[in-house]
């Protein structure tokens, strides 16, 4: 077997391992992953699939990796062609509300589900969480600060408060669909959302 395969064929194992992780993760909990459970539904040895990530922790934290990359294709991708400030806001929204309708992880939203089994403890994971969330809350803020001083919201809007509603909002959608089954609630979600930023007519 030539390097070059070899190495082809370790990156589509390494994938394959964090693909079904991560629907593992979505539904369970990161600590719901074991390296037993994964060699074997994976029909690969323990050794085998920790030879690509040493440890639980990094596995983990490659998981969480995974799941932002699918994350950003699923919601930002989408909003990088709109024209920034509220034309951008109002299609990442839509984006976000159509990620968690359509079921994109298997238990909605991952990094709402990593972040209340992590919230309260330490360490790596935890901080990799919750860098996630600052990174989201950071972009959601630029547009919104860029929407603000358009004069494109109303006056006086506060772009943090505007942030916070709509974390919350999106939050409350998560619960809903994950808790609920209510079908309802994408429209709900789409309704507040209107309310917040504007039909954009």
């Amino acid at each position: 077997m030539s390097p070059r395969k070899s190495a082809a064929e370790a990156l589509g194992t390494r994938s394959a391992i964090l693909d079904r992780s991560v629907a593992i993760a979505s539904a369970e909990g990161l600590e719901g992953l074991t390296i037993g459970r994964l060699a074997g539904e994976l029909g690969m040895s323990k050794s085998g699939v920790l030879g690509h990530f040493g440890t639980k922790e990094s596995l983990q934290l490659a998981v969480l990796d995974r799941a932002g990359e699918i994350f950003r294709a699923e919601v930002w991708a989408h909003a990088v062609p709109a024209a920034p400030g509220l034309t951008r806001l109002r299609v990442l929204c839509e984006a976000w509300v159509s990620y968690l309708e359509r079921g994109v992880f298997p238990g909605g939203c991952f990094f709402v589900a990593a972040a209340h089994e992590f919230d309260g403890r330490k360490g790596p994971v935890r901080d990799a969480v919750e860098a996630r969330f600052d990174d989201w809350r950071a972009r959601l803020r630029k547009e919104a600060g860029r929407a603000a001083d358009a004069g494109d919201l109303p006056a006086g809007t506060d772009p943090d408060q505007l942030v916070f509603e709509l974390l919350g909002l999106v939050m409350a959608l998560n619960h809903a669909i994950q808790l609920h089954r209510d079908t309802r609630a994408p429209a709900r979600a789409r309704h507040a959302i209107r309310s917040r930023l504007g039909d954009g007519s």
